[in-house]
């Protein structure tokens, strides 16, 4: 890849195969580690949520979230490498927050709603952003299941992103 240097020289961007096997690892376990926290957290955001829309969808985020990290654990056994989650503070620090909204929205019900699904949006957006680098990433480790399986998660963060618009709008709609 070539890269425009001030004053119009062409300068090659130059990154080794193993040291881009490595960031993607290191950025996959960042994302797993994330997802273990949705799974272990959601069940609770959903628990507080006074829209039944709202509780089915965070149940099926929940599945798609399990089914997501299984592609992601055969994604490391395909590249002979281990889960070591490492730093994920910012997704999780994004939970934590729908968690203190929850609880500053305790009795306006409609107020919780929303803040639950303004914050499950921006985690599926986080997670189709670094789902979309790691597609780019996986072009060069030249391994097609694993470009099929992070395409499937990103595709599955979509849909759910998708869906919380959805639930988003109808839920506007019909609060009065």
């Amino acid at each position: 890849m070539m890269e425009k240097q001030p004053g119009g020289h062409a300068h090659k961007i130059s990154l080794a195969k193993e040291e881009l096997k490595s960031f993607f690892i290191s950025h996959l376990n960042k994302i797993y580690a994330a997802k273990a926290h949705l799974v272990a957290n959601l069940p609770v955001i959903a628990a507080e949520a006074h829209f039944k829309d709202l509780r089915h969808a965070i149940t099926e985020t929940v599945e798609d979230v399990e089914k997501q990290m299984a592609r992601m654990e055969l994604i490391f056994a395909l590249l002979d490498s281990s889960i070591d989650p490492g730093n994920f503070g910012g997704l999780a620090g994004l939970v934590d927050d729908a968690f203190k909204d929850i609880k500053l929205h305790a009795k306006k019900h409609e107020l919780r709603d929303m803040s639950i699904l303004f914050y499950l949006h921006n985690i599926e957006s986080m997670e189709m952003a670094s789902f979309q680098i790691l597609q780019i990433a996986a072009v060069k480790l030249k391994n097609n299941q694993i470009k099929q399986l992070i395409r499937e998660n990103y595709d599955e963060a979509k849909a759910d992103r998708t869906l919380m618009l959805l639930i988003a709008a109808k839920y506007v709609t019909s609060v009065a």
